[in-house]
């Protein structure tokens, strides 16, 4: 978790991620990549110098407008940053494409391992039909993704929830959940199963010992917690446990098969008021 990369549209959540994103950069010696992608109209293209190419319209004139603010702006995030933590690297990024495609070009260009996203609460019905840039973010991104909500000035982890059912596919998650208690290595960690049906705590309880003693587990406390859903429970859990953290596997999912199976982990980003990391199943 040392090259961090933060898209930000210069909202409140967005620097809330950016603030908590300079936190974990310093804990882990790391440096952030701040991207802001501007939507330009049609006709404005660039040239190799860094300016426009066109003939002078009001497009153009728009668009140096547009782009002075923005440059401003990241300034300012640039200055808040060397004053606050002057011991983070922080480089200032402005793109043009879309914000996804913008966020996945750029992890792969610059080696990306971690992507903090600010996030607002969504709404069912409303999330159904308009879906979130964040939440196909998290599904596609090759890297880690950590979705924040809140301010977190001071930003301690003492509890991270890492939330499973303790199948055999959790065990590809043991090596990034072992990266995160190497950031965190005084936080207690809480193994959690979310079940249905009370009657299933017991084999529950079972799995996550025998998860915990696959991979000698320490300073953990094994937790089941009993929801109509994971994607509900979970997040209820995490406010109960006064978790810093919420840590997931993901799967990336596209199109219909995606839309009719949904992600728990994806809802659950969206949804916990916590910090959420999500990470793919194949990573």
């Amino acid at each position: 978790m040392k090259n961090l990369l933060v898209p930000t549209d210069f909202s409140p959540t967005a620097h809330n991620a950016f603030e908590l994103a300079l936190q974990v950069a310093r804990r882990t010696g790391g440096q952030v990549t701040l991207l802001h992608v501007v939507d330009l109209p049609e006709s404005a293209r660039f040239v190799t110098t860094g300016g426009l190419a066109g003939g002078g319209g009001l497009n153009d004139v728009y668009t140096l407008k547009l782009l002075q603010v923005v440059k401003r702006h990241m300034h300012e995030l640039m200055v808040e940053a060397q004053r606050t933590f002057p011991g983070v690297p922080v480089q200032d990024l402005i793109h043009t494409a879309a914000l996804e495609d913008a966020v996945l070009d750029t992890i792969q260009e610059r080696r990306i391992d971690l992507v903090v996203m600010g996030t607002k609460d969504h709404h069912a019905w409303h999330h159904v039909f308009t879906g979130s840039r964040t939440e196909h973010v998290v599904r596609l991104a090759s890297c880690p993704v950590l979705t924040v909500k809140h301010p977190a000035p001071h930003f301690e982890v003492r509890h991270i929830v890492f939330a499973s059912d303790f199948s055999a596919e959790a065990d590809l998650a043991i090596a990034s959940l072992r990266q995160v208690q190497e950031v965190f290595p005084e936080a207690l960690l809480h193994l959690l199963d979310v079940v249905s049906d009370p009657g299933q705590h017991d084999k529950a309880m079972q799995r996550i010992h025998h998860f915990a003693d696959r991979h000698q587990l320490t300073h953990y406390e094994p937790d089941v917690f009993a929801a109509p859903s994971a994607s509900a429970g979970i997040p209820r859990f995490a406010e109960q446990a006064h978790a810093d953290l919420v840590v997931m596997l993901t799967h990336g999912r596209a199109g219909l098969a995606h839309l009719f199976q949904g992600s728990i982990s994806e809802s659950v980003a969206l949804h916990a008021a916590s910090p959420v990391l999500t990470f793919h199943a194949h990573a």
